[in-house]
């Protein structure tokens, strides 16, 4: 995944989780932030942002804030739309003779349903839903950043087709560089952790999407 055009900004502030307060070229500019999560590790007074300017007529902000440098120096990814094109990219280099995206199963929407033709010419289903992991601690990643009813939700509905016979994965999609695991955040929200490890037991898969990352590109290098 490539923006078409990235600019340079510094961060200020965060009024609130939808906008963002940087500065640019001199003067300070209110841009969209494209991720709802906390950030709070990432989005430091005084850091380095970048933004891309998708030119949607009658938008209230010109600019979307979708990356950052750490004070360590590595860059993020705080798009929440990249992990599931980024995901995407990659299913379509994994020999499924289909890839739905958005796929109603049961109560929930999961982010992809794939199919594979076995030797027999029997269709095998499998379903993954996918996250997208910006929170990092001593090179480990973490999931999630906020409390998280709705991944809860999403993992229970891979247990179950997992139960009846469909191959059912959980993928993080890992927004910056040199970050190989992503391990249940149980301090920030432990029913995720619980939902997850039983997920595992259940037979769910467990995929780290690893990816190289600049201001202006993810993709996946490794699974």
């Amino acid at each position: 995944m490539k923006y078409i055009n990235i600019t340079p900004a510094i961060f200020i502030r965060r009024p609130n989780r939808f906008i963002a307060e940087v500065e640019l070229d001199g003067r300070i500019e209110v841009v969209h932030v494209k991720n709802t999560g906390r950030c709070r590790e990432l989005l430091i007074p005084g850091c380095r942002v970048w933004l891309t300017a998708p030119g949607t007529p009658n938008r209230k902000t010109k600019y979307d804030l979708v990356a950052v440098e750490k004070e360590t120096g590595a860059i993020f990814n705080i798009d929440s739309q990249a992990p599931n094109q980024v995901a995407k990219e990659w299913l379509l280099n994994q020999g499924f003779s289909r890839v739905v995206p958005e796929y109603t199963y049961g109560d929930s929407r999961v982010d992809f349903y794939m199919e594979r033709i076995s030797d027999e010419g029997e269709v095998i289903p499998y379903l993954m839903e996918v996250k997208g992991c910006t929170l990092e601690r001593d090179g480990i990643g973490y999931f999630p950043d906020a409390p998280t009813e709705r991944g809860v939700k999403h993992i229970r509905e891979l247990m179950k087709a997992k139960a009846n016979g469909i191959h059912a994965s959980l993928a993080f999609v890992i927004q910056t560089n040199d970050v190989f695991e992503v391990r249940p955040n149980r301090q920030m929200h432990p029913e995720f952790g619980e939902a997850m490890d039983a997920a595992r037991e259940a037979g769910v898969e467990i995929i780290f999407l690893k990816c190289h990352v600049t201001e202006a590109r993810i993709e996946v290098v490794s699974d």
